[in-house]
This record gives structure tokens, sequence and C-alpha cells, in this order.
């Protein structure tokens, strides 16, 4: 039995010590450009391995296998000297005794780099986080596959029409990037996969709902890009209400706070995310939940603690409320942090961030994708999926997955089909009507 008070085992050395909490896009980028000749380097996940999230409705809609997105983070650093990995759940940041504090043991450090990510943001809503399916990990994307091929297989039983139509009825609430992916994937699978599927149902019963609070699609894009969304998701009869809000929901029956009300046992929830702060370092936490950086990526008041990605909020004359939380974020930030603990080894100066936006996208469906580029360049349609499908693949990190990707899109392109569609770990809510308790609370405590 682990005893949570000892120290985790991990080989003496002469290095400084690095500790790096969290294995996504920031913390594996730092990962591979700081120079373990001069730092012993150890990282704690609570998974063993890498998940591109930008993928995760694909497995969530039965377009590709969850292996395909997920890297293992021991083989990502196996010629790596100085480098461990250890599977943990962090729960505290003890910065008096600079250690980490785990459900394995404590852990000291001389550097800490918090790269813990972000959390899906149910806003305060107890009904929400448990009734509702979100899209931020690898179990979370077998959870919503199961549920949506068990209500089909359920549908067909049934001989009541509410009934059926409740299982028919897929509510996405966020009309973000996240949010209009995975209405286009399931506008795919009604047009082109389910009709082979299930012949004795009448798949135009099923429809597809995308609830936005804002006046329109994919407010952190341009005007264009929210109208070709809209344009698109409304090819596959998508059902778009923009305006409202989801004011309830109890397993069955979505309620509008205009008092409209959908019929579904499937709500999924793509409304924002908030950032994974891990409890300790209270000194200077936003209201949405993470640390104020400096432009070294240093957490304020904490001379050797760093936060990069999500979990770091970094204000600056172009970025007032913080930089977006996206990938390119975490990965610019994780590369200069990993140069600048570099360079002090070598008693180099430091330097600032400056975040280099290279665009935003988003993709509906085949041919149909949004692309802006260097805040200059706006198109939609099939270049903007191919430019999509090109981003993508190179930031996959396994060449392994980018074959296995591609192979996947190109099959499911010219076949009209997904090769995925397997029930493998049945998803089973409690009589309540919950998610079991373990899967319906994302831990605030790791990357």
């Amino acid at each position: 039995m682990v005893n949570e008070n000892e120290e985790i085992k991990i080989s003496q050395s002469e290095l400084p010590r690095i500790v790096v909490v969290g294995g996504g896009f920031g913390g594996l980028r730092f990962l591979k450009k700081i120079d373990t000749n001069q730092y012993q380097v150890v990282l704690l996940d609570r998974y063993n391995y890498h998940t591109f999230q930008p993928l995760l409705y694909q497995v969530a809609t039965a377009g590709l296998e969850p292996d395909s997105i997920a890297g293992p983070l021991r083989k990502s650093f196996q010629n790596k000297k100085n480098f461990y990995f250890r599977m943990a759940t962090v729960s505290c940041i003890n910065s008096d005794k600079q250690e980490v504090e785990t459900n394995i043991g404590r852990i000291k450090y001389d550097q800490l780099v918090l790269a813990c990510g972000s959390l899906t943001n149910f806003f305060g809503n107890d009904e929400f986080e448990e009734k509702s399916f979100p899209l931020k990990q690898v179990p979370h994307a077998l959870n919503l596959r199961s549920q949506i091929l068990q209500n089909f297989e359920k549908a067909v039983l049934k001989t009541d029409e509410n009934e059926m139509q409740r299982l028919m009825n897929y509510v996405i609430v966020g009309g973000g990037p996240t949010g209009v992916e995975v209405a286009g994937a399931l506008g795919e699978l009604k047009k082109h996969v389910l009709p082979k599927d299930f012949p004795e149902l009448n798949l135009n019963k099923m429809q597809i709902y995308l609830i936005e609070g804002q006046e329109r699609l994919l407010g952190a894009m341009s005007e264009f890009s929210g109208n070709k969304a809209f344009e698109y998701l409304k090819k596959f009869d998508v059902n778009i209400y923009v305006g409202k809000i989801v004011k309830s929901f109890d397993g069955e029956t979505v309620t509008l706070n205009d008092g409209m009300q959908i019929p579904t046992e499937t709500l999924v929830w793509a409304a924002g995310v908030k950032g994974n702060a891990i409890s300790g370092l209270t000194l200077d936490i936003t209201p949405d939940n993470r640390f104020k950086v400096d432009d070294y990526c240093q957490v304020v008041d904490y001379e050797n603690v760093y936060a990069i990605g999500d979990v770091a909020s970094m204000f600056s004359e172009g970025y007032p409320k913080g930089h977006p939380m996206l990938a390119p974020v975490a990965i610019q930030q994780g590369e200069l942090l990993a140069s600048n603990l570099n360079s002090l080894k070598k008693n180099k100066p430091w330097k600032s961030f400056s975040y280099q936006d290279k665009g935003t996208m988003a993709t509906i469906g085949r041919n149909k994708a949004v692309t802006e580029l260097l805040g200059k360049f706006k198109f939609g349609g099939f270049m903007a999926w191919l430019t999509w499908m090109f981003v993508h693949l190179i930031l996959i990190v396994e060449f392994r997955s980018k074959i296995v990707i591609f192979g996947n899109w190109l099959w499911n392109y010219f076949t009209y089909d997904r090769g995925t569609r397997l029930i493998i770990r049945p998803f089973v809510k409690n009589k309540a009507g919950k998610k079991p308790k373990k899967e319906s609370q994302e831990e605030v405590l790791v990357a």
C-alpha cells in the first residue's frame, strides 16, 4: 500500500531537479526541449499517455480509435537521460518546503513547472456536471461513443414514439470549435453511416441541436467563420439556437431559458473550460482558476514555480484578459520556458514571451471547414478542410499515429464509413440517471 507521506523514490542526482506536472501540449514541448544534461526531470501525470485533445470528438463519433490520438509518455522520452515518469494524482503544492504532494508520495523540486491544463467549466451547476457528457479526456470520448451507439440499439426496440425520439435527439451546448465539430460529426453520422446500420429506423427523426449563448457561432473567430460554420451545419440539418442558454437538464429533458424543452438522454457539454489550478499556490488565482504569471511564465510571487498553457494567465496589452486557452499558446510557452531554463545554466539572459498567433480553425465535416491564418487570411470549404487536416497531422506526436489517422481519414472520405462503431465499454447510468460518480467528476488536481 502506498504511503502518501513517503517521498517518491527517484535516483539521487547532483543535478537540480525540475518537476513537471502534466503531459499535455505545453508539458510535452517543454520536456522535449529541456536539457537533461543540466537537469534531472520528473514528469507527473494521472495518465501514462499524452492526449491529442483536438481530435477527441472523432473518437466520440466513431471516426478514430482512441489509441491513435494518445501516445505513451514513457515512449516519447525513452531516449532522454535523467528523465523519470511517475503516474500520480497531484493534490497540493507546498512551496515553503518545495514539495509536490501526490497520491503516491511527496517529491521535492528545485524548479516546478505546472502544465496541468484545463477542466470543463460547468459554471457551478452540479446537474450539468453529473448528467452531461464533457469532452476533455479519452474516457469521456469513449463514454459518449458508447452512449450514441447504445441509444440507437435501444431505439430499434422501442414502439413508443416519444421514447424513440428521446434516444435519437442530441443536444450540444456551446458553439465554439468543439461544439461545432461535434455537431458536424453527428450530422455526418446521420447522413452517411447510421442509415446503413439501422435501416429499420427513420433517421430523419434524429435531431441534432446546437445551443450557443452568444449571438453567433465561433465567437472567438471572425464573423465570416461563424457564418460559414452556420451555413455548413445547416446542410446537415442541425438545429442551431444562438442567444439561448440551457437552464436545466434532468437526464431526459433539456430546458432552455426561454422555456423551450427538448427531450433527450444525451447532452454534450462544450460550453467552456477553466484552469486546472492546483491548491497550495493561492496568492493570485484568476476568476477562471488560472495562475497569474509574468512575461517569463513565472507564477507571481513564487520564485521557482512556473505555469504554462491553459493553467497560466499572462496579461499583456494585446491580451488584457490573458492568452487564449489554446494548444499553440501552451506549445510556445513550453518551448520558451525550456529555453530560458537552459539559458539559466549558461548564465545567459532570459527572453520574455510573445505569442505568435498563426491562426485558428474548425472543421464541420467532409470538405467543410473554416480557417483563419495570421489574422489576415480567412477562407472556408475544401481548402480550409485540407489545411485543417495538414496542421493536425503535423501536430500529432507519434509517427505511427499520423499514419493511422491519415489512413482512417482516407477510408472515411472514400467509403463514407466510420470503422470504429464498437461498444467496447458499455456506458451505464446509475438509478438516479447520473453518470458513475468516478467519471462524473473531473479531478481538479492533475493534468
